[in-house]
């Protein structure tokens, strides 16, 4: 019998509660709204900001009842300082860097996946591999180095003329390769960078 009065008074009190809560609400949703708006700048954050805290106060509803401060206050109070603790957990999590334009080109607007780049590169590489020494030393320098012709020529011990002309032979000579490939849409920027 005793457990049956302590559930019939935990739906008194939990009804009670919730119509503590409903009238907070109509008497104070407004202030609270407009207050969390001005502290926010965003009227759905501020709505957020309502909800926990009329759940605060249902949770705290002897808060509410005592007689001592204002209810207003205290409520306010509240807003505040749960508005407080979401800057200062945003705060903590480190930055979001948005992605670089180069860096999406990179990426590719074709998504392709990353098994056809592995594949792809794999390919350049066998003919890369059929390139002679010197033409390949060009394109490594260029492509892969990402020097100018003139850094090129100075690294390789060769004339800018020289490396200008091996390096346009050896692009052709992979243009060649991959026009017997069917299927290959790999370009050496693509591997390159």
């Amino acid at each position: 019998m005793a457990i049956l009065r302590s559930r019939g008074s935990r739906t008194r009190q939990s009804t009670g509660d919730e119509l503590l809560i409903r009238s907070l609400y109509e008497e104070h949703g407004k202030a609270l709204l407009a207050y969390a708006t001005r502290l926010t700048g965003d009227r759905q954050a501020a709505e957020d900001v309502v909800q926990e805290t009329l759940i605060r106060a249902w949770r705290h509803p002897e808060v509410m009842v005592n007689g001592e401060g204002s209810v207003r206050g205290w409520l306010l109070t509240v807003t505040r300082n749960i508005v407080t603790d979401r800057h200062r957990a945003r705060a903590a999590r480190p930055t979001e860097v948005a992605e670089s334009e180069t860096a999406a080109a990179a990426a590719g607007s074709v998504h392709r996946d990353h098994a056809d780049a592995v594949v792809d590169s794999m390919v350049l590489m066998e003919a890369l591999d059929r390139l002679s020494p010197e033409h390949r030393d060009v394109l490594v320098e260029i492509y892969y180095n990402g020097r100018t012709a003139a850094e090129a020529a100075r690294r390789l011990g060769i004339a800018e003329g020289t490396v200008k002309s091996r390096a346009h032979y050896a692009l052709k000579s992979l243009r060649q390769l991959y026009a017997h490939k069917p299927g290959s849409n790999v370009s050496l920027q693509e591997v390159a960078a």
